[in-house]
């Protein structure tokens, strides 16, 4: 795992630390986004979800560079075992899953550290910068 980078407060008190800024944090959906859309109401068929083009590929050359690979998914716990073994059958390479995401989308993450959303729209390929409108607080 990689290092983090010790941090401080305005006031000089430990901060918590963060990755250094050429290793990036990816936090992957997994229905929609790495295997077909499958609803936890159907989960005899999360063993044999239909990849996603390119999935495996991407996510495990992130990985081999040194990003951080955390899935990160509205399926339950309950559904833990046969979503890891669709990820090993798959040849994913990760560093964990977190489960319970609420579900229905329209996503809002409010952070105090920097965060980059990527919109999947079906197709992985190496990212490219585009200027868009993002909402903040008020200063």
């Amino acid at each position: 795992m990689v290092d983090l980078k010790e941090t401080f407060n305005p006031d000089g008190t430990h901060g918590s630390p963060v990755l250094p800024t050429h290793i990036k944090n990816f936090l992957i959906d997994i229905d929609g986004t790495v295997c077909e859309d499958i609803p936890n109401e159907e989960p005899e068929r999360m063993l044999t979800a239909a990849i996603i083009p390119g999935a495996q590929e991407y996510i495990n050359k992130w990985y081999d560079e040194g990003h951080i690979i955390t899935f990160f998914t509205a399926r339950t716990e309950a559904h833990r075992t046969n979503t890891e073994i669709w990820l090993v059958n798959n040849g994913f390479k990760y560093h964990g899953i977190i489960f319970g995401k609420p579900r229905g989308g329209n996503y809002h993450w409010i952070d105090d550290r920097t965060v980059r959303a990527t919109k999947f729209l079906g197709k992985f390929s190496d990212f490219i910068e585009v200027e868009r409108k993002i909402e903040i607080f008020e200063p």
